[in-house]
């Protein structure tokens, strides 16, 4: 083997490694890592005429160092929903739900495990009193990641409190419940679950929860000098309100931004 053979077989591998860094840092949600994340769900089967309701969320993430030894990472929701006809004869609704802005403040990582805690809140920027309630809304939010070897696993949960609302809907009490399992293969391909579970602590017991199960599977790659990520996952609702939608294929399409280091 010629010694310029012997360069590219070894960029090849330094490439295959930053591959793999990338995928875990951009499993991770609280990843030293700015990306801006394009997450379409669409839940099949919504209320009583199983309508598709379409939900695009816009999710940018923002590393700050604080310190050497400490990060914040802030985290934004902005839905953009195509909601269908629940009720008869209210109609449909298109147009921006609540905003989320979630602030985690975590320890640099020193090894495979890393957490992170803040502050939640929600904005009323809906559009139409049919995409939300038009009340702010605040609490708690928690985040434990470990990554031993070729998996990224770990939880993000929180719970929102509503308050200054400005209708008559009533003050929200809904926690939210991500966990997500990942085994990275190879060529920046992985498999996934990331079921996103929630409550809202406002209604009885038969409609309090949603409770999807499934998988799906991502990859990272570059399109030229952009490196993105790519999932596609199908869910089941295996508990579910009474008008809940009967199942969820989710497609994100995510780019990252890493920052070179030196």
């Amino acid at each position: 083997m010629t010694e310029q053979q012997v360069e590219k077989v070894e960029e090849k591998i330094e490439k295959a490694k930053e591959t793999k860094q990338l995928a875990k840092t951009a499993q991770n949600p609280i990843g030293d890592l700015i990306s801006l994340p394009l997450q379409n769900n669409f839940n099949f089967g919504l209320g009583p005429n199983n309508g598709t309701q379409w939900v695009l969320n816009i999710q940018p993430v923002i590393p700050v160092k604080l310190t050497d030894n400490l990060n914040l990472i802030t985290r934004t929701i902005l839905p953009v929903v195509y909601q269908p006809e629940i009720v008869p004869g209210t109609g449909s609704a298109v147009g921006l739900g609540n905003m989320n802005a979630s602030f985690f403040f975590t320890p640099v990582p020193k090894g495979a495990f890393v957490w992170g805690a803040g502050p939640i809140f929600t904005f009323p920027t809906n559009t139409d009193d049919k995409l939300g309630a038009r009340q702010w809304g605040a609490g708690p939010s928690l985040v434990i990641v470990g990554m031993p070897g070729k998996w990224v696993l770990g939880f993000l949960v929180n719970n929102v409190w509503g308050f200054a609302r400005h209708d008559n809907s009533n003050y929200i009490n809904a926690m939210t419940l991500q966990y997500f399992i990942n085994y990275n293969i190879a060529y920046g391909w992985y498999l996934t679950t990331a079921p996103i579970i929630t409550s809202n602590w406002k209604t009885n017991n038969d409609n309090r929860w949603t409770v999807p199960v499934g998988m799906g599977v991502g990859r990272v790659f570059n399109i030229g000098p952009q490196a993105v990520n790519a999932q596609v996952h199908a869910y089941y609702n295996a508990i579910k309100p009474n008008v809940g939608p009967d199942w969820q294929f989710r497609f994100q399409f995510q780019f990252l931004f890493p920052q070179k280091k030196g």
